[in-house]
């Protein structure tokens, strides 16, 4: 919020205006994050406006910073929701997590695929999580062995790493079934959350969470159904 106060990201985000048709009706980045946050439809207008700004923050010219600063506070209310839950899953000290989804949004932010991806945000906020997650727990496997093994006798399959492995194939197939809502299917399902912080997280209306989350279940049972 300091950086984009200053006069040169002013001066950025007007050159940003000019390069892409989606983002000109919007005279500052507030009146772009209202477009984003308080629109309750108008999804496809969403998409050009994040698809504008993710390809800003992939390109090498001056724009590239500031358009990568827009993103991360248009993500923000989803990254806040991340932030919590790591704290709460004690994946890290308050500091060490900021800094982590900080790092892994700005490299998820400029590695994203548009050509395969159908919501933005949501895909961002996703692989940013699961990546957390699992890095956290490969650390703590890692953790585990070594307090109790001597490195010499580290094991070459570890069976501390099933339950992992077991959750990250559940995730991959999830995905593959359901796509983006695999997520929202894990979080309210399996998780615990509630459906409107779901839709927090994702950046949807409490509606919307609900009737995607209810698709997706469907979905789940008409596939158990077909298993002989």
């Amino acid at each position: 919020m300091r950086s984009s106060s200053r006069l040169q990201f002013q001066r950025s985000f007007e050159a940003l205006r000019q390069a892409h048709a989606a983002l000109a009706p919007f005279r500052d980045p507030v009146a772009l994050f209202d477009g984003l946050h308080r629109t309750r439809d108008a999804s496809d207008d969403k998409k050009l406006i994040l698809t504008a700004l993710v390809e800003a923050a992939q390109s090498d010219g001056p724009v590239s910073d500031c358009a990568l600063t827009v993103m991360l506070l248009a993500l923000w209310p989803g990254l806040d929701a991340i932030r919590h839950r790591s704290i709460r899953r004690r994946i890290g000290s308050a500091e060490e997590i900021t800094s982590e989804i900080m790092s892994r949004t700005t490299e998820a932010v400029r590695g994203l695929d548009l050509g395969r991806v159908t919501w933005i945000a949501a895909t961002v906020l996703l692989n940013v999580e699961r990546d957390m997650i699992r890095a956290h727990r490969k650390r703590a496997e890692h953790t585990f062995l070594t307090s109790i093994t001597a490195p010499d006798d580290l094991p070459a399959d570890r069976a501390g790493g099933q339950q992992a492995a077991e959750a990250a194939a559940l995730e991959d197939e999830l995905r593959k079934l359901l796509g983006i809502d695999a997520l929202l299917v894990i979080r309210v399902a399996i998780e615990g959350y509630s459906q409107a912080e779901v839709a927090a997280e994702f950046g949807l209306t409490h509606e919307a969470a609900r009737k995607r989350y209810q698709r997706a279940m469907r979905r789940l049972r008409a596939a158990f159904v077909e298993i002989p």
